[in-house]
């Protein structure tokens, strides 16, 4: 069992997720700790649970049982809490196609709370940082995927959040948008920021990333710091096939 402490962004203990008529849990018994500030690789191949175990965090699935703590705050009592310190980048782009990115920034904006004045400023920030200020008034149906992406982040950060989780967030995307969205990554990270991420591509990972966890069937395999993980000469790809085997997966 993990033991919480004040350090702690999220700290996961004995979670079990078991989906209705799946035989095994999708989340297996599973402890994590992940600390402040960390850049933190939440990796496996597909139907190891990630996902499951994201959703969980942001408070989008109930576990069966365990219990995940959020910068030492409980879900079942501190909800409000807790979704004002989190930013969640699905896999999938969460905007609306008819809508301008000012229209979707206004329209999540206010569902987090956010006051018009507020919306307005962040957008106008991270539009510049993401190259998109000449842009702000197409429909998103009118972006490349890469824009689409950059945008879809961008309203992740619009309430300031102290952990930002993200799941594929660069998937099938362009090199240069792909760049601009690690790049930032990093900065926010520098300047404090925990991330928690998500991605199949593993020498993507190994430079972003500074501890790593590998799951698969909804267990832990192996938790620790990437230098040393990669200390052995191995790169991180080569350890993750070491673990999970070879085999290919749904």
């Amino acid at each position: 069992m993990v033991t919480e402490t004040r350090f702690s962004a999220i700290a996961i203990s004995d979670l079990v997720h078991q989906y209705n008529g799946v035989a095994q849990p999708a989340v297996n018994h599973l402890n994590l700790s992940i600390p402040k500030g960390a850049f933190y690789g939440l990796l496996g191949p597909n139907g190891a649970g990630k996902t499951t175990t994201i959703s969980i965090i942001c408070g989008i699935l109930k576990p069966t049982s365990g219990n995940v703590s959020i910068l030492g705050k409980d879900w079942k009592t501190d909800a409000t809490a807790i979704k004002k310190s989190i930013g969640f980048v699905p896999q999938e782009i969460a905007l609306y196609d008819t809508m301008t990115a000012t229209e979707n920034f206004n329209f999540f904006g206010q569902m987090l709370g956010l006051d018009r004045k507020s919306i307005a400023k962040k957008a106008d920030e991270l539009m510049e940082a993401f190259g998109l200020s000449e842009h702000r008034g197409k429909q998103l149906q009118n972006y490349s995927g890469g824009m689409k992406r950059r945008v879809n982040l961008m309203v992740a950060l619009l309430h300031g959040p102290e952990i930002l989780i993200l799941d594929e967030p660069t998937v099938g995307i362009d090199v240069h948008s792909r760049h601009m969205i690690n790049t930032y990554l990093k900065e926010l990270n520098t300047n404090g920021m925990t991330i928690v991420y998500t991605s199949h591509q593993l020498d993507e990972t190994e430079k972003l990333c500074d501890q790593v966890c590998i799951i698969d069937n909804g267990k832990l395999l192996i938790e620790g710091s990437t230098a040393e993980l990669i200390s052995d000469g191995h790169s991180l790809h080569h350890h993750f096939i070491e673990l999970t085997g070879k085999q290919l997966r749904d």
